[in-house]
């Protein structure tokens, strides 16, 4: 018999004007590009495309008004990408927003839900 998984929920935030443009994704490249310094690199290590990565940045940074990264064409050292002040400061306000969403959820989550699951806890 499979083991029955824990009564749990999802839930994913995302930053919206009339178009979502900031969540996970966009926080997870722009910390790859962070440790890598290329926004290449960083598409690869997340298996996209390098396109789909700089649109993802592109559509954030039209609908925040800022640059999210500078990038750097070509040189003896090949180029490469920097996530700007603005971008970082914006990264760690979002993952803030999340922890303490998810913190409220949490509790919320085991308020609402404490019956069902103690009745399925007991079930297995």
């Amino acid at each position: 018999m499979q083991e029955q998984e824990r009564f749990n929920y999802t839930l994913s935030l995302k930053l919206r004007t009339n178009r979502i443009f900031f969540g996970p994704g966009v926080v997870e490249l722009l910390q790859r590009i962070s440790q890598t310094g290329s926004l290449n690199t960083a598409a690869k290590q997340m298996k996209m495309s390098y396109n789909k990565a700089w649109r993802m940045i592109q559509k954030a940074e039209e609908e925040l008004g800022y640059a999210l990264i500078h990038k750097s064409v070509g040189g003896s050292n090949g180029g490469g990408s920097t996530v700007t002040v603005e971008g970082k400061r914006l990264t760690a306000k979002f993952l803030l927003f999340q922890k303490k969403t998810y913190h409220i959820t949490n509790q919320y989550f085991s308020e609402i839900f404490s019956d069902d699951l103690k009745r399925l806890e007991e079930e297995i």
